[in-house]
């Protein structure tokens, strides 16, 4: 009985170590897809206003809601997949797309208060530690 067990844990630390590499190299070129795209965007439109971000947030989000549509109900998609494009590479290009992925799912399954409550209050509040976060950066 515990050799069962033992093998049963070595295969489930497995499969968790080949989802943590599956999401780290997502990541990994998700990140370096925001810079590549973002240093992009500012030598093309400038530095007045942060186009990078504001087209990287954008279209993030758009890759998100497109993938995970896609996504939904096709069991033949392997399962590293969706780890790999949204939790890793979308997860690193922009965590504002899965923001409004989860604001979008909010609103669909008809909890418009929540949503409200979580566009607004991670809003505000993501202002107000950034600007604390800022004033202690200055303090030290």
């Amino acid at each position: 009985m515990s050799e069962v067990r033992t093998t049963a844990a070595r295969e489930r630390e497995r499969r968790r170590e080949v989802e943590y590499l599956t999401i780290g190299l997502g990541g990994f070129l998700g990140a370096n897809a925001r810079y590549l795209v973002g240093g992009w965007v500012t030598r093309l439109l400038g530095p007045a206003f942060p186009y990078g971000t504001f087209i990287i947030n954008i279209s993030g989000s758009f890759l998100l809601g497109a993938l995970m549509a896609f996504a939904s109900g096709r069991a033949s998609l392997h399962p590293h997949s969706l780890l790999f494009f949204a939790t890793g590479f979308l997860g690193a290009y922009t965590t504002f797309s899965t923001f409004t992925y989860e604001s979008l799912r909010l609103v669909q399954e008809g909890n418009l208060h929540l949503a409200l409550l979580y566009v607004l209050g991670s809003t505000a509040i993501g202002l107000i530690g950034a600007f604390l976060g800022f004033r202690l950066g200055e303090a030290l």
